[in-house]
């Protein structure tokens, strides 16, 4: 059979001594695994545990001549490797000595294989074997991670699954963009009539006053199409919810019902040419007139009409924002609902529209600009929740301090962001889906012309590009159900922390479902080119999500200054150095941790550990907090004004954002996990939140070693155990993208099937 005979109870080890010396898998808490495993075996002879155990020396690893040895006993059996097998290592081990006549299932082995991960892309390209390829384990299951996702909305997302399941909702390729836009607008008026438009509108207006679910089913368009989960959003949610959550009874009762049921088609036009992010800084007026008992709305100057807005060409009616000015006081920036288009569809004197014309993508999204020209609205017309213009033609609020009545009413608005971040995770998950399916079709390379090329989703490569992303999009799922939970509780009527959070969330998550997308588009090589197979589409798309509802770069900065605001009471009362003590407090105590012992600790237990992830993101938020008011402090005792000093620590500002919103995500989903039920599926997602941990501290590695967080050996373990679990969730990789529930009626790319 083979040169070299070794005694059967050696003879079983030597597939895993392969493994682990030519994969490399060895550490010290590993290597007490396999020691403590021989020992224990009491199938072995006593020579042949110390045997056994020499070649555990890492000191004096096996020559090569003895892995060409183990290599060729393995190549030589002619033993299948069965991918399929719950135990493929340990099964393969004992089919080998079963040519010896050896007996049993040896648990020993199992024990192995199990706590040190090996899975069958860790040996399958070493084995010089036929390998019976299975692309996916059934060991987990994809409807009960699906149920788990959809967590109280099951009914409802069920049902809507179902109802996309007709024709009007079937993917096509539409490049001339008013056949485009006519079959978005038909396919949101489908929706309004079953009800779907007016969700998270309260029951008396055609709702059933879920916003959370509206989310859910929002996310769901994206796998249908982007341009309609845009134009949905932009009807029901912008200018619908402007109208729920600016307005007063009268205009609930006027309007919304209509709007719900696109009787009423609006937009919603804040961004201007001129002023994108900075909303307090418009320039439309909105004038009132007392002899009139009007308000007169006004585009000031070249630059100041409204800019990008979406459904501008289809809408009867806009939400504008403008800068209200009664009694010569401006009061600040007020919406008003202003008439655009007659019943002839005809635009109304002193109002003019033009297209935007073809974009990127979402060109089934009608964008145009709109100006105004001494355009009168009852004074009615304004949405006065939180400011009205009296009987008397006096201006009333009863949040006296124009700022905190400016981000109160802004805040009202945050379910827009948490929406558009949904999308954007949608359009990755939609791209991951379609990446993975074709990676566990597609076949390229072996050095073998005799057993078929490998799938490419068994490459290493392919698994570290696609399997961190999976991990983060159910991370972001998690994080961004449970940000809508506590928008929608009434209870809270303060949204500022939410608004702070969600600020940071849609930053974050925009940017990564840019990246997957582009990394999905990638490993699919030329047939993700291809428009059929919707990776193209999801790339343009998705593209302008991490623009609107926000600028990300803006909005990390407005999520870094919340942190900073956390502290505001302190800042007040006892002034900017109370704050810098207790922050250098709070970072002395963490700091205690930080020795050499501890940044260079390797072993899995420690690495795989809630707890050392936790203290990593709590650390890295800690310490950029300080250091970034220490910076603020020393500008502002040289006497730069605070406008300035705030310019001069920008990329400090986004540092500190992103890594509180890490941090945020990474806990929310940690809590979540100690609410699953089901254990086995619970210690999946518990893996998945690993991996994501870990590949976040890999990422931003080159600060954790600047500030010594981690040395070295540790950034180097760090980053091998992320390219360890991509390889450990491979067998589940179909069961874990199913997961996410996308019907299969909208995964129709080719590539896909």
């Amino acid at each position: 059979m083979h040169d070299i005979d070794y005694s059967q109870g050696i003879l079983q080890y030597i597939p895993f001594f392969y493994v682990i010396w030519s994969d490399d898998l060895l550490s010290a808490s590993e290597i007490s695994v396999v020691m403590k495993t021989i020992e224990q075996d009491d199938s072995l002879e006593a020579m042949e545990k110390e045997q056994l155990l020499r070649w555990l020396n890492t000191e004096k690893p096996p020559s090569d001549t003895e892995m060409k040895n183990w290599k060729q006993t393995i190549a030589t059996s002619e033993v299948k490797l069965i991918e399929s097998e719950t135990y493929p290592l340990t099964s393969f081990s004992q089919r080998l000595t079963q040519q010896q006549n050896g007996t049993g299932f040896n648990d020993h082995l199992k024990h192995i294989e199990i706590n040190l991960g090996i899975q069958p892309n860790h040996y399958n390209h070493l084995f010089d074997v036929e390998v019976v390829h299975e692309k996916t384990s059934d060991q987990y299951s994809a409807a009960i991670l699906d149920n788990i996702l959809k967590g109280p909305h099951a009914q409802t997302v069920d049902g809507f699954r179902e109802f996309l399941d007709q024709p009007i909702f079937r993917w096509e390729t539409l490049r001339k963009k008013e056949d485009f836009r006519a079959r978005t607008l038909e396919q949101v008026q489908t929706l309004a009539k079953k009800g779907y438009g007016a969700m998270a509108y309260p029951t008396e207006y055609g709702g059933t006053g879920n916003m959370p679910a509206y989310a859910a089913i929002f996310e769901h368009l994206m796998f249908v199409d982007g341009s309609l989960a845009v134009k949905f959003g932009v009807q029901f949610g912008l200018f619908g919810g402007s109208i729920q959550k600016l307005g007063s009874k009268r205009h609930h009762d006027q309007y919304l019902t209509d709007a719900g049921a696109t009787k009423l088609l609006g937009c919603f036009a804040m961004t201007e040419t001129g002023h994108g992010s900075n909303v307090r800084g418009i320039r439309t007026t909105a004038t009132y007139e007392p002899a009139s008992d009007s308000i007169v709305i006004q585009t000031p100057g070249k630059n100041d009409n409204k800019e990008y807005i979406g459904n501008a060409l289809h809408s009867k009616m806009a939400t504008v924002f403008a800068q209200l000015i009664v009694d010569g006081k401006n009061e600040g920036v007020h919406a008003i609902l202003v008439p655009l288009r007659n019943e002839n569809h005809e635009e109304l004197e002193g109002i003019t529209i033009e297209d935007n014309g073809y974009k990127l993508g979402l060109n089934g999204v009608d964008n145009g600009k709109i100006w105004f020209n001494n355009v009168r609205v009852p004074r009615e017309n304004l949405l006065n929740k939180y400011g009205e213009i009296r009987e008397d033609g006096t201006y009333f609020s009863s949040i006296k301090n124009p700022n905190k009545r400016f981000f109160t009413m802004l805040g009202t608005l945050v379910g827009g962001r948490i929406c558009v971040a949904r999308g954007a995770l949608g359009g990755a998950k939609m791209a991951l889906s379609i990446a993975v399916k074709y990676a566990l079709n597609r076949r390229q390379f072996n050095d073998s012309v005799k057993i078929q090329e490998d799938l490419i989703m068994d490459y290493p490569t392919h698994q570290i590009r696609l399997t961190p992303s999976i991990a983060s999009a159910y991370v972001y799922h998690v994080t961004l159900e449970e940000m809508m939970n506590r928008y929608s509780d009434d209870s809270q009527p303060d949204k500022r922390k939410i608004e702070t959070q969600v600020a940071g969330l849609k930053s974050i998550i925009t940017w990564f479902a840019n990246d997957t997308i582009q990394e999905c588009r990638e490993a699919c090589g030329g047939k993700g080119y291809l428009l059929e197979n919707r990776i193209a589409d999801l790339k343009g798309d998705v593209d302008i999500f991490t623009t609107f509802e926000g600028d990300n770069t803006v909005l990390l900065q407005l999520a870094a200054k919340g942190v900073l605001s956390d502290f505001q009471a302190e800042f007040n009362s006892a002034g900017f150095t109370s704050v810098l003590k207790l922050l250098q407090s709070q970072l002395s105590d963490t700091l205690t941790a930080i020795n050499p012992l501890y940044s260079n600790k390797v072993d899995a237990e420690h690495l795989y550990n809630p707890k050392f992830h936790k203290h990593a993101f709590s650390y890295r938020t800690r310490r950029l907090t300080y250091t970034l008011a220490m910076r603020i402090r020393n500008y502002i005792k040289k006497g730069v004004p605070s406008y300035q000093a705030f310019l001069k620590v920008q990329t400090h500002l986004l540092a500190l954002g992103k890594a509180y919103s890490v941090e945020l995500a990474y806990g929310v989903f940690h809590d979540f996990c100690e609410t699953v039920s089901d254990a086995e599926h619970k210690a999946l997602l518990e893996k998945l939140g690993t991996l994501y941990a870990l590949n976040e501290i890999h990422s931003d590695a080159r600060w954790f070693l600047e500030q010594g967080y981690i040395g070295g050996t540790k950034s180097k373990a760090i980053r091998q155990r992320v390219e360890r679990l991509s390889t450990e969730l491979r067998p589940h990789i179909e069961v874990l993208v199913d997961g996410f529930g996308i019907p299969g009626h909208c995964l129709t790319a080719p590539i896909a099937q």
